[in-house]
């Protein structure tokens, strides 16, 4: 279905300064610098600024339909553009939430909602791609997982039959908004680890908070778990659900496991029996949490509808979104594992445990893990510990918070001459281009807002 600005004046009631309320709303842009023409501009509110006052650089970028808040808007500016449309809201980001709940209950589209503490964006990515073997597939971009980027994905909507929908959350309530907006058909929980334990304050309250999302669950809805997640496994078997879990893992029995796997480089291979019948799916990107990830996309492909063969093309097929284990292979044969995009203890295990698997010299650069609150240290100290454990040959840390993953390797024996600790960035860049030689394997991994993507670039060239 189109949104339409009458939409708006009804659901969010809002005024209209100037322009026509059939105009259809479309490629919503919350960036004016980013506005094309005909898009509809999203003037939000930040703690900083807000974005309405940036209404004569999205005109001039040729917006066809702007929806702003707290401003007023000149005479000379709607006689100018009196061919387009201006609409006053009480919330900008309220309104398309709203907007974007109306959009998902008038159509006719499967949604999949998926949540776990990390693996969200590389899950809803395999997920995609086996799903888009049978169905016309809309996702979310990037990590568009929150408050204002859920909604952006469902507005984006067209003639797709299936969305999956990434579902992030930091706090008590946030998973609760989300899914009643996007009322999930089928809801996936990746894992519960300790990303935002600063704020929640336990594994057992992240729990709680992801578990938000089965209250916006389709009443004949589907729930996929990871049955070896040990607070997932706990809660299942306590709840005694039967009829509507699906379970995915590798350790405990579960109704899709994967055995004989066998990992490598460039990625996995693994058995699995699906309708008594043994196949063999290949993964393209290795580590175990990939498969994983891959069992979850299994399970969803039988819950749709979807051949056996469907989802193993599906596998076989997809690729990462960037910044997300991205292996990159440079001219002088440096293999670089560009995993900068986020960080908590759980991905740098994964990605630690997968360098670990590899030949080559290794070298690991990490940096400060964010919202850990007073866990920092403890889990610092433990990916340093991880660090050492998975032979791991030189470590380099930048940031203060670090300084504890450096202390951790060095404690479970990894020699003090191996390590190298950074607060600045550019000093420890350019101690990481006379340490690496030509065949080393590099991770580079960090919260994103230490912008590690920096150091992939400088290696990259």
């Amino acid at each position: 279905m189109d949104v339409r600005v009458k939409d708006f004046m009804k659901i969010s009631n809002a005024k209209l300064i100037c322009g026509d309320i059939e105009t259809i709303c479309e490629n919503f842009c919350k960036d004016s610098r980013e506005v094309n023409d005909g898009d509809t501009y999203l003037g939000i509110k930040g703690e900083n600024t807000n974005g309405s006052i940036f209404y004569k650089q999205a005109l001039e970028k040729g917006a066809k339909v702007l929806i702003l808040q707290d401003i007023d808007i000149p005479t000379e500016i709607t006689e100018k553009y009196n061919d387009r449309t201006i609409i006053l809201v009480n919330d900008v980001v309220k309104s398309i939430q709203d907007i974007a709940k109306y959009k998902r209950e008038n159509s006719n589209v499967k949604v999949v909602g998926i949540t776990g503490s990390v693996g969200k964006t590389s899950t809803k990515d395999i997920v995609a791609s086996v799903l888009s073997q049978k169905y016309k597939v809309l996702k979310t971009k990037g990590n568009y997982n929150n408050e204002i980027g859920l909604p952006l994905t469902i507005l984006s909507l067209k003639d797709e039959e299936i969305m999956v929908l990434e579902m992030g959350m930091s706090a008590f309530g946030e998973m609760r908004l989300l899914t009643n907006i996007a009322k999930p058909d089928i809801a996936a929980i990746t894992n519960i680890g300790t990303s935002h334990i600063g704020i929640l304050g336990s594994r057992e309250n992240i729990l709680k908070a992801k578990l938000e999302i089965l209250e916006g669950l389709d009443k004949n809805g589907k729930l996929v778990i990871n049955n070896d997640n040990d607070l997932l496994n706990k809660w299942y078997n306590s709840e005694k659900l039967v009829t509507n879990v699906n379970t995915y893992g590798i350790e405990n029995n579960s109704d899709y496991m994967a055995y004989e796997i066998k990992l490598s480089e460039n990625g996995s291979i693994y058995k699995i029996n699906l309708d008594n019948k043994i196949y063999n799916i290949n993964v393209p990107v290795s580590g175990e949490h990939f498969v994983y990830n891959s069992l979850c996309a299994i399970a969803i492909g039988k819950i749709l509808g979807l051949s056996n063969e469907e989802i193993i093309k599906g596998i076989s097929d997809f690729e990462l979104t960037k910044k997300r284990m991205e292996i990159i292979k440079t001219e002088s044969n440096l293999l670089i594992i560009n995993d900068c995009y986020n960080a908590s203890y759980d991905s740098m295990k994964a990605a630690i445990e997968y360098m670990g698997t590899l030949s080559n010299r290794k070298i690991a650069i990490l940096g400060d893990m964010l919202e850990l609150g007073s866990f920092s240290e403890e889990l610092h100290e433990k990916v340093g510990k991880e660090v050492a454990k998975n032979n791991i040959d030189i470590l380099v840390t930048i940031g203060k918070e670090s300084e504890n993953i450096a202390l951790g390797a060095e404690k479970e024996g990894m020699k003090k001459q191996d390590i190298y600790i950074f607060n600045i960035k550019e000093d420890a860049i350019q101690k990481i281009k006379e340490i690496v030689k030509n065949g080393d394997a590099v991770l580079i991994k960090a919260s994103n807002a230490m912008k590690f993507d920096e150091i992939t670039k400088e290696l990259s060239e």
